[in-house]
């Protein structure tokens, strides 16, 4: 792929994350998104064959640039407990940084094939780094613990997402919260 046309596929995947996530799928226009990344509305589908898929890639690259940044968080740190701080971190700053887009995650379209095997790969993935975390604790039941620290910070992003007043301080207040309350929770089992 020539520059030009990376640079394309990027315009293309760009505006549709803005407009995916003021809009949502359902009420999202493939020429709305053609007109923000100032292209022909058929350029779209030399690079995303439908609605659908461009929706399935958008979601890919933000899910892989999360990943990233969490294994470069985690590869930074030295204990359990700075690793449990790194994801809390990377989880609510994720989401933070995205309060202005929730609709790409409450307005999505939910029985796409493609999206949904994307997103359990992706969950399994997440789950999978968390779970090392614990594991190289030497924590009995990893999974279990790795599933009850993903849920704190699922439910912590429900105030990110919802809340338009939430501010950097509220959300430094979470971070250090969720890390704090699971460590604790957990120091009979974690080796910290």
């Amino acid at each position: 792929m020539s520059t030009v046309q990376g640079d394309k596929s990027e315009a293309i995947l760009d505006a549709a994350y803005g407009i995916f996530g003021s809009k949502g799928f359902y009420e999202t226009k493939m020429s709305d998104i053609a007109e923000e990344a100032g292209i022909a509305k058929g350029t779209i589908y030399l690079y995303f064959k439908s609605k659908e898929q461009l929706f399935v890639a958008v979601s890919k690259r933000d899910c892989n640039s999360f990943i990233s940044r969490l294994d470069y968080a985690l590869k930074s740190q030295e204990n359990t407990g700075e690793k449990l701080g790194a994801i809390a971190k990377t989880h609510l700053t994720y989401y933070y940084e995205r309060r202005n887009h929730t609709k790409l995650f409450f307005m999505a379209p939910n029985n796409d094939p493609d999206l949904m095997k994307f997103m359990k790969a992706f969950m399994n993935e997440y789950m999978s780094m968390v779970c090392e975390v614990l594991k190289s604790a030497s924590v009995p039941e990893p999974v279990l613990l790795a599933e009850a620290y993903i849920g704190i910070l699922d439910r912590l992003k429900m105030d990110i997402m919802l809340n338009p007043e939430f501010n950097e301080e509220d959300l430094n207040k979470r971070i250090a919260f969720a890390a704090a309350l699971f460590l604790d929770g957990c120091r009979s089992f974690l080796q910290v």
